[in-house]
C-alpha cells in the first residue's frame, strides 16, 4: 500500500493519512499499491493449500501477522453449475458460492480486511451500518477478534441476520428510518465516540477485503478469465471489489485479459443501473468522473442486502461496470424469487434473495441475447437463503401437513 487517490477528483494521499473520504472533495477513496513491490510476491499467490483470505497477504493493506487471524474467510468453492446452466442452454455456467463464509455472506471478506486495519492502528470498537449482513459478518468477526460492535440497522432488517449479530454480541441498534438514516447516524455516532467504522462505501479498506473473491475465481479457473462475472448490486461495493481484484491481477501481471463486470439489480432499486445507462445514453468520448452524480432511487426491494436508496460505493461501481464493459440488468422481485428456489432444486446452493439475484439477470441476458450461451459466466451467489426465510419461503412454499398414515403419503404422491 502506498497511500490513496479519489475516485471522483483523483487527489492523492499518504499512507498514513487516516481519514476516510477525499477531504479535497468529499468522494470515496480507492487504496493505491506499488504494484513492482507486489509483483515481488506473485510466487506466495496461492502457495498456501490451505488458502483463505489471509493467504493473500501480500497484496493487502495490512500489518498484523496472518496468525493473528481465528476465521478462515473467504476460499470459497466455484462451483460448475451444469444442471443449471443447461436450463438455459448454457455451457459454462459457474456459482462462486459465498455462502460458506462463517456468518454465510460475502460481507466477512470485507469485515476481516477492516477489522485487521482496525487492530493495526489500535481501534478497541468497531461499528457498521447495514441492511444486515454487513452487521451480522462485523458482529462474528469482531467476537472473534475480541473487539466490540455496534451495529446500526434499519427496524425492517430480517430476523435472521438481527439474531446473528446478537448472538455474537454485538450492540444491535434498529433504527426507525431507512438503510440510509443508519447509514448517517452510524457514521455521526463513530465520529463522536472515536469508533472505526466499517461502513461499505464509506471505508476504503472494505473493497480491498472483497477484491480477493476476483483472485480465488482466476485461481479455481486455472488462470483462465471468465467472461462475465455477475455480481448483486445495491450499495456497488462487491462490485467495484471485484473489479479491483482483477485490476490488481492485470497490473501485477497475471493476467491480460479482463472480464465484463455485469450489474445485477432489483428494479425498485436500480441506481447504479439507471446511472450506467444515462452516462451510455450520452456517447461520451471520454468521462469526467469528477462531474458524475450517481442516482438516488426509494427502494423497495424484497431483495434487502441490495434495497438501498443512495449507493454509498456508486461511483466506483458505475466506473467499473462502464470500464469493464459489464451490462446493467434490473429484474423484477418476483424473478428473484423464482431465481431462489431454481438455483437450489438445480445446483444445491441455496441464496438469498439479493444472492439470486444474478441468475434472475443471466436469465433476462439470455432472453434479451446479450449473452452467447458458450460464454464462461460466473454469478456471485453473495448470501444464504438462511438470512431471510421469510422471503424464501415466499418462492419455496410450506410443507404439506398429513395424517400418520401410508394412506396419508400415497394421497399426495398421487395428487403429484
Amino acid at each position: 500500500m502506498n497511500g490513496y487517490r479519489c475516485l471522483s477528483c483523483a487527489a492523492t494521499q499518504g499512507p498514513e493519512f487516516a481519514g476516510f473520504l477525499c477531504p479535497s472533495c468529499g468522494g470515496n477513496l480507492d487504496i493505491t499499491y506499488d504494484y513492482e513491490a507486489v509483483a515481488g510476491n506473485i510466487e506466495r499467490l496461492g502457495t498456501d493449500r490451505a488458502r483463505y483470505l489471509f493467504s493473500y497477504a501480500p497484496f493487502l493493506p495490512v500489518k498484523t501477522p496472518a496468525s493473528r487471524f481465528p476465521l478462515r474467510i473467504g476460499a470459497t468453492p466455484l462451483y460448475a453449475a451444469r444442471r443449471l446452466g443447461q436450463s438455459l442452454g448454457l455451457r459454462n455456467l459457474y456459482l462462486k458460492d459465498d455462502t460458506v463464509n462463517p456468518s454465510a455472506s460475502s460481507k466477512d471478506r470485507a469485515s476481516a480486511v477492516a477489522v485487521r486495519r482496525a487492530m493495526d492502528i489500535g481501534a478497541n470498537i468497531v461499528s457498521v451500518a447495514s441492511t444486515g449482513n454487513a452487521g451480522s459478518s462485523l458482529a462474528c468477526v469482531a467476537a472473534a477478534v475480541g473487539m466490540r460492535a455496534v451495529v446500526f440497522v434499519p427496524e425492517t432488517a430480517p430476523a435472521a441476520k438481527l439474531v446473528q449479530a446478537l448472538s455474537f454480541g454485538a450492540t444491535v441498534l434498529a433504527v426507525r428510518g431507512s438503510y440510509d438514516d443508519a447509514f448517517d447516524l452510524c457514521r455521526t455516532a463513530s465520529d463522536e465516540f472515536g469508533w472505526f467504522n466499517r461502513s461499505t462505501g464509506y471505508n476504503p479498506f472494505t473493497r480491498e477485503g472483497k477484491k480477493i473473491c476476483a483472485y480465488e475465481i482466476w485461481e479455481s479457473l486455472g488462470g483462465r478469465v471468465p467472461d462475465r462475472i455477475v455480481v448483486p448490486t445495491g450499495d456497488g461495493n462487491l462490485l467495484s471489489g471485484m473489479w479491483k481484484g482483477w485490476c490488481d491481477l492485470k497490473n501485477i501481471g497475471l493476467t491480460k485479459q479482463m472480464p465484463k463486470i455485469d450489474c445485477a439489480q432489483s428494479e425498485s432499486s436500480a441506481a447504479i443501473s439507471n446511472t450506467v445507462r444515462r452516462i451510455r445514453d450520452g456517447r461520451p468520448s471520454r468521462i469526467d468522473w469528477s462531474t458524475v452524480v450517481v442516482d438516488e432511487v426509494n427502494a423497495t426491494s424484497i431483495a434487502d442486502s441490495i434495497a438501498v436508496d443512495r449507493p454509498r460505493d456508486g461511483l466506483a461501481a458505475v466506473r467499473a461496470i462502464v470500464e469493464s464493459g459489464g451490462e446493467t440488468v434490473t429484474v423484477a422481485d418476483e424473478d428473484i424469487l423464482a431465481a431462489i428456489t431454481e438455483m437450489a432444486r438445480l445446483s444445491g446452493v441455496f441464496p438469498e434473495p439479493a444472492a439470486a439475484a444474478p441468475w434472475a439477470a443471466v436469465r433476462k441476458m439470455v432472453r434479451n441475447k446479450t449473452m452467447e450461451k458458450d460464454e464462461l459466466v460466473v454469478c456471485l451467489v453473495s448470501g444464504s437463503g438462511l438470512k431471510d426465510v421469510g422471503s424464501t419461503q415466499k418462492a419455496a412454499g410450506r410443507p404439506t401437513v398429513i395424517d400418520t398414515s401410508i394412506e396419508a403419503v400415497r394421497d399426495v404422491l398421487a395428487a403429484r
